[in-house]
């Protein structure tokens, strides 16, 4: 069976300890699927749900593109914003031309945040043990 040689557009969003692999597949009708589960059933929150939304809606390409999305690792907000950011690099893929608005909305900066580390001698990162007096 001939495939053409793009079927669809990648992108990898990382935030938090979350890792999206993201695969736009143009000629769709809007579907997004998660980890093989459907959208809606993936994510509760609606916040999430526009998070994920957002670089398609900016571009303005909603119902354009189908979304098969695999993430791992990190809770659903971290998740949500890998999911985001591997979106924006899939839309540069497609067209080079959503790049000022995308960048301009700030979609194409990875957030460094991390959790701190914990250290040896605290309880947690920056957590001491209570002080004694007696």
């Amino acid at each position: 069976m001939y495939t053409p040689k793009k079927a669809y557009f990648y992108g990898t969003g990382r935030r938090k300890s979350s890792v999206a692999r993201v695969r736009l597949i143009p000629g769709g009708s809007g579907q997004i699927t998660i980890n093989n589960r459907e959208f809606d059933n993936y994510f509760g929150l609606d916040t999430l749900k526009t998070i994920v939304k957002q670089p398609l809606e900016l571009v303005g390409v909603t119902g354009q593109f189908d979304l098969d999305v695999k993430v791992q690792g990190g809770g659903f907000t971290g998740q949500a914003g890998a999911i985001r950011f591997g979106v924006a690099r899939a839309l540069l893929q497609a067209n080079e031309e959503y790049r000022p608005l995308l960048k301009k909305a700030g979609f194409l900066t990875r957030d460094p945040r991390m959790k701190e580390r914990k250290k040896y001698g605290l309880k947690a990162a920056r957590r001491a043990p209570q002080f004694s007096k007696r």
